[in-house]
């Protein structure tokens, strides 16, 4: 008899990243702001990381009235990546092993982004 094969609870990146069709959100199958659902609401009256981003950035083109950016992937990286370390870190409080798996990357490279962050101490 072949051992019982264990089952993991983590998400796939696609279920996080939203790169699917439905993303999972507090533990439900729900809607990332495609197929219509344009306001970022799906059947959980939740508001998915996506369509609060793509909010934020039309506010954010809206604000420019008419001028074009310079460097707007290094400004969005810049702007998310340490709130983004912060709440993991905090998440799993503190542990930078968890953290590095839970966002996907290196430790190491988790650490030199928290160096350069300031975060290391935190």
């Amino acid at each position: 008899m072949a051992p019982k094969k264990k089952t993991s609870t983590r998400k796939s990146h696609k279920e996080l990243s939203g790169h699917s069709s439905r993303t999972a959100v507090n533990g439900h199958a729900a809607h990332n702001g495609h197929n219509g659902h344009q306001n970022g609401h799906n059947g959980n009256n939740s508001i998915t990381l996506r369509s609060q981003t793509a909010n934020a950035l039309d506010t954010y083109f809206t604000s420019l009235n008419g001028h074009i950016p310079g460097e707007l992937y290094n400004l969005v990286i810049r702007e998310v990546e340490e709130p983004l370390f912060r709440a993991v870190l905090g998440y799993v409080d503190g542990n930078q092993s968890r953290a590095a798996e839970v966002l996907g990357i290196n430790r190491g490279t988790l650490r030199k982004k928290l160096r350069e962050y300031g975060l290391h101490d935190a």
